[in-house]
């Protein structure tokens, strides 16, 4: 079997992380694509969206895409998130399947910092995306951290990132189109991106924390 994996935040999940994860299935022939969102990225600041905001978001918007399933390992096994370790378990479940680890260009230059990279980069093929073209395409090989080797990925380029969600949110600008319908819903109806201290505080009191 061929087994995707896609990590991030998804601090929104927005259209272009539909688009990529529809590409990555399509040009990489692969068998299941699963989303990971992190419990709490070791490589950004603490201030990020609890992870049970994120994980609703996720489900909602990848909900009903064939050949795409979103897990939560991550956010059940708490802490921080090191992708080594999340292969570690996909290895357990699935042995003898081929990973294909897929990062975003702009994420290249950060692997150096990540948990145990050179076994990590060892365990899975690398797949790095960016987004350039107008339709999916396979590219040259890169040489990313310690020479590997990992396969490029050009993919649609769509100019929408969670940054700029979120702030269209805080000024009461629309969003539809920027995101899936389910989670544009999900924003809305819980409030989250316009007063972040208020949905951190009931996201905390029902954790018990």
């Amino acid at each position: 079997m061929r087994l995707g994996l896609l990590g991030g935040s998804f601090d929104p999940p927005h259209v272009g992380h539909l688009l990529m994860a529809q590409d990555a299935l399509d040009v990489l022939s692969l068998d299941r694509l699963v989303i990971v969102p992190a419990a709490r990225q070791p490589l950004k600041s603490e201030d990020q969206t609890p992870a049970a905001h994120r994980l609703a978001m996720v489900q909602a918007g990848f909900a009903g895409v064939p050949g795409i399933e979103v897990d939560p390992v991550e956010i059940a096994r708490g802490g921080l998130s090191y992708m080594v370790d999340t292969v570690e378990e996909m290895q357990r479940r699935w042995p003898g399947t081929l990973l294909h680890l897929l990062i975003g260009g702009d994420v290249v230059p950060t692997l150096p910092r990540w948990k145990d990279v050179d076994r990590l980069l060892r365990m899975v093929q690398l797949v790095v995306l960016s987004r350039e073209v107008a339709d999916a395409s396979p590219g040259p090989d890169v040489v990313v951290h310690g020479g590997v080797v990992a396969q490029r990925l050009a993919t649609r380029r769509v100019d929408v990132s969670s940054t700029e969600i979120r702030a269209r949110v805080r000024s009461g600008r629309s969003i539809r189109g920027f995101v899936p319908d389910a989670v544009a819903t999900y924003i809305a109806s819980t409030g989250l991106y316009r007063e972040k201290s208020r949905v951190t505080e009931s996201a905390e009191s029902r954790s018990g924390a």
